[in-house]
């Protein structure tokens, strides 16, 4: 019986482990590789080594786009989050049978493609749509918002998807609070904002930091939010991976781009993970 559970759990260690080879480490491997390769118009690449991918990435233009789309991700990003904490800190704090219910709530949204749900955004806030019809019926409008093909739309649509994964990490590190260091707070003389800045927010700064990173870093590379509401003039940095690949067809100068955002991606979860680290040895020493 011993030996039959062993060969198992080494069957299903080695699929696991030749599926990330092949579908996750190779697929990163053949990027990496095409990224240091001149493109050409025939067979896409060329056999020769060059940095030329790299070095365009310093061109004033995608400078411009990548501090563009940081700009965009970071106030998507501090929207999500001044929505998701009082939502999550009230969440926490309702009896446990409504817990759930509410959190399947906030889920569900995840079963439907999110580029279908970026449509129906896309239908609510056109000129003709039901946002401009509701204002004008109640007469608060005299002609319809021009609301889409504008940086708020793509903000709104980036909230709009993003917001459950600022919610989540939240959610789990308030529910953890220490009711008792509340309470000890509450009888030092502690008002309940002295006790939200000194005591909740640092306690919950993990959760901070991890729904920030969350949010962050998907929100640079959804480049269907950006085509669909945002227009030519508000682009992400997803946008110009994508057009490299499917419409320019320079597949070195996007794989060099992809390999510039996962490089930051990385340099964000080292920061996270080093914070982190930094925030449990001072509790450690409380």
């Amino acid at each position: 019986m011993k030996k039959s559970r062993k060969v198992f759990q080494n069957a299903v260690i080695v699929g696991v482990v030749a599926w990330l080879l092949l579908f996750v480490f190779l697929p990163n491997l053949m990027i990496i590789g095409t990224s240091f390769l001149p493109r050409d118009d025939v067979t896409l690449v060329q056999g020769v080594f060059t940095l030329n991918n790299y070095s365009r990435l310093l061109d004033p233009l995608y400078v411009q786009v990548l501090l563009h789309s940081l700009n965009m991700a970071l106030i998507a990003t501090l929207c999500c989050l001044a929505l998701g904490y009082p939502f999550a800190f009230i969440l926490a704090r309702l009896p446990q049978k409504l817990q759930p219910l509410l959190l399947f709530l906030l889920v569900v949204p995840f079963w439907t493609n999110s580029l279908i749900r970026v449509y129906g955004l896309k239908l609510f806030l056109s000129t003709r749509g039901y946002l401009n019809d509701a204002l004008l019926s109640i007469g608060l409008i005299d002609q319809p918002l021009r609301i889409m093909y504008t940086s708020g739309a793509v903000i709104l649509g980036l909230v709009y998807i993003l917001l459950p994964f600022m919610v989540l990490p939240l959610y789990s590190s308030i529910e953890k609070l220490d009711r008792p260091c509340l309470e000890a707070a509450r009888d030092l003389g502690a008002n309940k904002l002295q006790t939200f800045i000194r005591i909740i927010v640092p306690l919950t700064m993990p959760g901070i930091i991890a729904g920030c990173l969350l949010v962050l870093l998907p929100a640079m590379g959804v480049f269907y939010v950006a085509d669909l509401l945002g227009g030519a003039k508000n682009l992400l940095i997803g946008n110009v991976i994508k057009s490299q690949f499917l419409n320019i067809r320079d597949w070195p100068f996007g794989a060099a781009t992809s390999i510039c955002l996962t490089l930051a991606m990385g340099l964000l979860l080292l920061v996270y993970y080093r914070v982190t680290q930094l925030l449990n040895r001072q509790e450690g020493l409380v």
